[in-house]
């Protein structure tokens, strides 16, 4: 039977054509499944698309408001969240993390700050005793555990991507502070206010517009498996302790969790006004959510290096800012060297350019084989650039 057409919905600018154009490409080139892509312009929508299919076996279509687990592209928001924090007054960047959390001065943690865990330089990218998914999904025992730890490296010295753990390690500090979790302090102080789409830990009652994950083609996991091969001890730690994958983020515990470094869930509109708060240097739609110099400490950036957790596959260095990614002369997010973001394990991204006031949410279910820089997001990234 032949594949049925996929049809593209929504709407794009004629000045930003070149974004529907690759939207297409992506599906009839780089096996695009369901996806949807949003650019904001000032704040304002330039491009809103989506199309495809919601499921593996193709019976369910990609709907406007269809939410997908968005991997690491999560982390950008759970940083948001801290930067509230700061701008408030209420969380020190240069303060030692044992000031809000006494028992993570264990095992020589005294000195690391605040800004250590920000930019993935806290030495802690992965627990050293293995770690189910179930104790994972324990909020306390998974905190105590990384409190209890050494670091795999002197702390502030380099930057080793913290993939699973940088979202309880950020989320204890706001959970310490605050007394909320990470998915609920997002949703009262960000997301409820500004009718984002977007959630850290999934009610059970929007499971029916979940899109389901669907994993790499059997060619693109030789290819990561390849790379796994080459990895040091601490990325393994980082990237599979515990290993998860498509089929675990289907799963109903994984969506329910509290999983600030992996589980958001949204839509490419949610991503994108997410990431239009940094891009409009705190203010969006009207609405001010962190003032110009707290938005701005957000890309500050902590020193480029080889990241000691990436370096099998990132051969080239990268600089993270206190919570995001910059596009620096990669061009991970555009041609600004100063724009930045955060992209999610297979494909998905947010980007933030406050020079040219663009913002863009890019989400999918077919996974790719990449942690970053995906050619489906990369095609896009270009067109937008094109456009502007």
């Amino acid at each position: 039977m032949a594949e049925q057409p996929i049809t593209i919905q929504g709407h794009c600018d004629e000045r930003f054509s070149a974004v529907r154009a690759a939207f297409e490409e992506n599906f009839r080139e780089r096996g695009e499944l369901g996806a949807a892509v949003t650019v904001l312009v000032d704040g304002e929508k330039a491009v809103d698309l989506w199309g495809g299919w919601a499921d593996g076996t193709r019976t369910r279509p990609w709907e406007r408001d269809t939410l997908v687990n968005v991997w690491s592209t999560t982390k950008g928001p759970t940083a948001l969240c801290a930067h509230l924090l700061a701008d408030r007054g209420l969380l020190d960047l240069d303060a030692p993390v044992a000031r809000y959390w006494p028992e993570f001065a264990a095992a020589g943690k005294e000195g690391v700050l605040v800004r250590h865990l920000l930019s993935h330089r806290a030495g802690l990218a992965g627990l050293r005793e293995p770690h189910s998914l179930e104790e994972f999904y324990d909020w306390e025992l998974t905190c105590a555990r990384l409190a209890a730890t050494e670091p795999w490296w002197e702390p502030g010295t380099r930057s080793g991507y913290h993939a699973m753990t940088y979202g309880h390690l950020v989320g204890e500090l706001l959970r310490r502070i605050t007394g909320l979790m990470p998915g609920e302090f997002l949703r009262q102080e960000i997301t409820g206010p500004l009718g984002i789409d977007f959630t850290i830990g999934l009610p059970r009652e929007e499971d029916r517009r979940v899109a389901e994950l669907v994993p790499p083609s059997a060619g693109e996991r030789g290819e990561q498996a390849a790379l796994f091969a080459q990895l040091e001890p601490v990325a393994i730690a980082a990237l599979a302790n515990p290993a998860v994958g498509a089929g675990i983020a289907n799963s109903v515990g994984w969506r329910a969790a509290q999983i600030p470094a992996a589980n958001g869930h949204g839509t490419a509109r949610a991503v994108a006004a997410l990431y239009g708060i940094l891009a409009g240097r705190g203010r969006i739609g009207g609405h001010r959510v962190l003032t110009p110099e707290a938005a701005e400490r957000v890309r500050e950036g902590q020193g480029a290096c080889r990241d000691l957790v990436l370096g099998a596959g990132f051969e080239r260095e990268t600089e993270v800012g206190l919570g995001l990614w910059l596009s620096g002369k990669n061009g991970s997010y555009g041609p600004n060297p100063r724009a930045f973001g955060h992209d999610g394990f297979g494909g998905s991204c947010g980007l933030a350019d406050p020079e040219s006031g663009i913002a863009m949410g890019y989400v999918m279910n077919r996974m790719g084989p990449h942690i970053a820089d995906d050619p489906r997001k990369m095609a896009l990234i270009d067109a937008v650039y094109a456009g502007r």
